[in-house]
């Protein structure tokens, strides 16, 4: 991606700073870093950092990092706001960020990826002030970079899609098909799963979030599919439920319908303006309605960009109204854990008018 991109992000960030009477923000989110500066998306180990990245006011910014990703760094930031430091001086690192600082200045910290021994030594170098969120706010937003991105990403999930009823063999186990479905998306071009694939066999299709195990398929039952690629960085996210045979059941055919025509009312009245609580009612009210409505366990949908679960979401707790540029999963779904469950998920686009499916 064009460098001007990340730096343009961090312009949009800085007045939000300002409102927030902070000096600078330190972001120790993975996403949040890459999403501001094109540097590591991932961090490596879940108990290990990449860098973190101190954003100023001011525009003198930072991006600390270790010796291992100097050069990739470099392709991303410039060497005079690019500080190195050791493995072993990881405990330098709030006198480090301070160094990056003017006395006195009050720095905002993402308290949720930071633990709590970096956030005494930090407190001791410098003021920090809780300030969860603030990137979020601007990620909740898609550009047309973005979306294309996304886009594209949901096309080669649907190519897959399309591939899998060939799939759908009996005596195949669910953790066979997952295996397949990876294998169709790495040829065809993705980076890489934006999440574990789901596969559920009738009851285990129950399960919303499924693991592929050793059920096999066989004729005349369901599988509930749920996977999702990673495509220029961006992430696809769609469920679909199959029948293995000729003949779906009776049953089959009820609950599916039950699950789109509630998808279908909730995306009836998506456009911005609209409270996001009233997108889950939408869908909420149609299983009250058929007396289902307590097979239906989970939220409607969430916000899908850089990761795979984001803000916003479509829930019982929702606040505040679609806009657009926001992107998100409308998936309701009903679940027996005698039967199975179906899903069936798509990605909306906020667009200035209405939305777009992608």
């Amino acid at each position: 991606m064009n460098p001007a991109i990340f730096a343009a992000r961090r312009d949009r960030l800085r007045p939000l700073l300002a409102q927030h009477s902070l000096d600078a923000l330190l972001v120790t989110y993975a996403a949040n870093r890459f999403y501001l500066s094109g540097f590591e998306q991932f961090d490596c180990q879940c108990n290990e950092s990449s860098g973190w990245l101190l954003i100023r006011q001011d525009g003198r910014d930072a991006l600390f990092t270790d010796p291992r990703y100097e050069d990739e760094a470099l392709r991303h930031w410039p060497a005079e706001g690019l500080v190195i430091y050791k493995g072993n001086e990881l405990e330098r690192l709030p006198e480090l960020v301070a160094s990056r600082l003017t006395p006195g200045d009050v720095v905002g910290v993402e308290d949720k990826t930071l633990n709590w021994h970096q956030a005494t030594e930090l407190g001791k170098a410098m003021p920090l002030r809780p300030a969860q969120g603030l990137v979020e706010r601007l990620r909740l937003y898609k550009s047309p970079e973005e979306i294309e991105a996304l886009r594209q990403a949901c096309a080669l999930n649907h190519a897959v899609m399309d591939r899998v009823p060939a799939l759908l063999t009996p005596g195949k186990t669910e953790a066979e098909l997952a295996w397949d479905i990876e294998q169709l998306f790495r040829g065809m071009g993705a980076s890489g799963l934006s999440f574990s694939t789901i596969v559920g066999v009738n009851g285990n299709a129950a399960l919303p979030h499924a693991r592929p195990g050793d059920t096999r398929m066989e004729e005349g039952c369901l599988v509930l599919v749920d996977t999702g690629c990673r495509l220029h960085h961006y992430c696809s996210d769609q469920t679909r439920t199959f029948w293995v045979g000729q003949t779906p059941s009776a049953r089959f055919l009820e609950v599916m319908d039950q699950v789109r025509t509630a998808q279908q009312k909730a995306l009836d009245i998506m456009r911005p303006g609209v409270a996001m609580l009233d997108v889950y009612l939408a869908a909420r009210n149609h299983f009250e309605s058929l007396g289902v409505a307590d097979r239906f366990t989970h939220g409607l949908g969430h916000g899908i960009g850089l990761e795979t679960h984001e803000a916003p979401s479509l829930n019982s707790r929702s606040k505040g109204v679609l806009e657009p540029g926001m992107v998100v999963t409308v998936e309701p779904g009903l679940y027996y854990p005698e039967w199975g469950g179906i899903r069936w998920e798509y990605m909306v686009v906020i667009t200035e008018d209405g939305i777009d499916i992608l």
